[in-house]
């Protein structure tokens, strides 16, 4: 109940704060909270392979990237199976990014997961 309590008063004061002229601009806030996911990753962290799972059955033609800490892409994998496991043998011990994009190259989703070795 505190985090529904939460997330109104936070969604209120982000909606003032992106008040301009006057006139209300939507946020976006609140949205992207409650926003169904598109992908699963497990294990997190990782040791020798992380699975990605597609939760909607109708995505096609997708794209998986994977990006270092520094920002660097070290993988990527274009039309991705509605289930991937990703071997992690080339990978270093860190942290990394991954971005599902669309066909058109807009972000799907994003995530962050451990490399422990």
């Amino acid at each position: 109940m505190k985090k529904l309590y939460f997330l109104i008063f936070f969604s209120f004061f982000a909606t003032l704060a992106n008040a301009q002229d006057g006139k209300f601009v939507e946020s976006n806030a609140l949205t992207e909270i409650l926003q169904p996911k598109s992908i699963k990753f497990y294990p997190n962290p990782a040791t020798t392979v992380i699975n990605f799972e597609l939760l909607k059955a109708n995505q096609r033609e997708m794209t998986l990237q994977v990006y270092n800490f520094v920002g660097k892409k070290v993988y990527e994998l274009n039309n991705v199976n509605q289930k991937t496991a990703l071997s992690l043998t080339e990978f270093y011990r860190g942290v990394y990014i991954f971005q599902l994009r669309d066909k058109a190259g807009r972000i799907i989703e994003s995530g962050k997961f451990q490399v422990v070795k």
